[in-house]
């Protein structure tokens, strides 16, 4: 029954995927992504059912369009199975199973995959266009808020205190932000990855997300070591460290983190 269970919670996961490979793809075009149809965006013909069961679409119809033919970008696979395979690894972290599952293992469970689907979105979107959304921070901050509330419902631990601190840090990088975006007409990214690392302590803890920074800056150093020896007989400009994808990194540092440090505790 437990292996039941968890096939349900990978189906789970990867239709969660489908939904965000579409929302990472229409957030920055600011197109709807819940009423509109979803399409090609290679000839924009509407899809059908057969056309968006997750994995299964794509293996089946070989990686292509059934209309145009053109080729499908394998992250939308790579990222559908990334998620189910995420939502299992939250259950088993939280040890959740059909003998053990209770309200507040199922509240634990929702809170643990709503702030999965915001580290999905700012990294989706940061790989592909290198910034982070305002809209996808507003939804990470209204379910840091209801967790909180949660918290201070159930939890004997609750610490208002910690909670003050870091609404107060949070408002004071928004504000400069704010007033970069009126001086100069864009955001400011690294305070957007400032801002991104609060989100995280928030959710987790000052220590996994310490972690997750010190893991970031490592693989940005090995990828650019590995870009100087590969590049270094090619007349080809190497990214500064301000154009790496900083957030993407982040998300998946404090993800795999998360999981090692519940996996080992436990």
């Amino acid at each position: 029954m437990n292996v039941i269970f968890y096939i349900i919670i990978f189906i789970m996961g990867t239709v969660f995927g489908s939904f965000l490979t579409l929302a990472t793809y229409r957030i920055p075009l600011n197109e709807n992504i819940t009423h509109k149809h979803s399409y090609c965006p290679k000839c924009n013909h509407k899809l059908n059912f057969f056309d968006l069961i997750p994995i299964l679409s794509y293996i089946f119809l070989g990686g292509k369009c059934r209309y145009c033919k053109s080729k499908i970008s394998p992250r939308y696979f790579i990222i559908e199975l990334l998620c189910g395979l995420a939502f299992v690894c939250l259950a088993l972290m939280l040890q959740i199973n059909i003998e053990t599952i209770t309200i507040v293992g199922i509240l634990n469970l929702v809170f643990g995959i709503l702030y999965i689907v915001f580290l999905f979105l700012i990294a989706g979107i940061d790989k592909e266009n290198h910034y982070i959304d305002k809209r996808v921070f507003i939804y990470g901050i209204a379910v840091a808020l209801i967790y909180w509330i949660y918290e201070f419902l159930y939890s004997i631990d609750f610490n208002v205190n910690r909670i003050v601190i870091y609404l107060a840090i949070a408002i004071i990088v928004l504000l400069i932000n704010t007033y970069q975006l009126k001086k100069k007409g864009k955001d400011n990214y690294t305070l957007n990855v400032v801002l991104l690392c609060i989100i995280m302590a928030l959710y987790t803890n000052e220590v996994v997300t310490i972690i997750s920074i010190i893991t970031t800056l490592l693989i940005i150093a090995i990828d650019e070591i590995l870009t100087h020896i590969f590049n270094k007989n090619k007349k080809k400009k190497r990214k500064r460290i301000t154009e790496q994808p900083i957030a993407f990194y982040l998300c998946i540092a404090n993800f795999l983190v998360m999981m090692l440090a519940n996996f080992i505790i436990v």
